[in-house]
């Protein structure tokens, strides 16, 4: 089987084909289902990654951090929306997880993800804000700014991650 994970094919259909061939000795009475994902690695410098403390106070950096990496990518223009972005889930990530803390920025074509690691296994949820209420809106303005957002958990802890188109208009 790796052997025909190997190969290079031009389609994961192909790869998938080549895998159950190669796997099934006569043809199944039941269905088989098989998933198959292309993954490619990005370049470095299309990825920046930093450690945070877990002090409300290190909010500011984080949008610091990421305002200075979208003038290096020459995306001053995303850089409003990214920094409400990264200010919401690092505090989020402060106030209800654990350290370590990490936010990452991934650059990939017309599309920018931003990511908040933290330790904690808690899954955060989007709340509606009575109207005088202090807290409580950050998923939801996190939900209003990006194409699209979600939890991702690992072994130990989760990343909060949201992804903005950088399309022009």
């Amino acid at each position: 089987m790796f052997d025909a994970l190997a190969r290079p094919a031009p389609t994961p259909d192909a790869v998938c084909d080549r895998v159950l061939t190669e796997l099934l000795s006569h043809r199944p009475e039941d269905d088989v289902a098989l998933l198959v994902a292309r993954t490619r690695a990005l370049h470095a410098d299309r990825v920046a990654c930093w450690e945070l403390t877990s002090d409300p106070t290190v909010v500011a950096r984080a949008r610091r951090h990421a305002s200075d990496q979208l003038a290096a990518w020459r995306l001053e223009e995303a850089s409003f929306t990214t920094e409400l972005m990264v200010s919401e889930l690092v505090t989020n990530a402060i106030r209800y997880g654990r350290p370590p803390i990490r936010l990452r920025l991934i650059h990939q074509d017309a599309t920018l993800i931003c990511e908040v690691y933290d330790a904690s296994g808690s899954t955060p949820h989007m709340r509606r804000a009575r109207i005088y209420d202090e807290g409580g809106r950050g998923l939801l303005l996190v939900a209003q700014l990006s194409e699209r957002w979600g939890t991702r958990h690992d072994r130990v802890g989760k990343t909060v991650w949201a992804e903005q188109s950088l399309a022009a208009g």
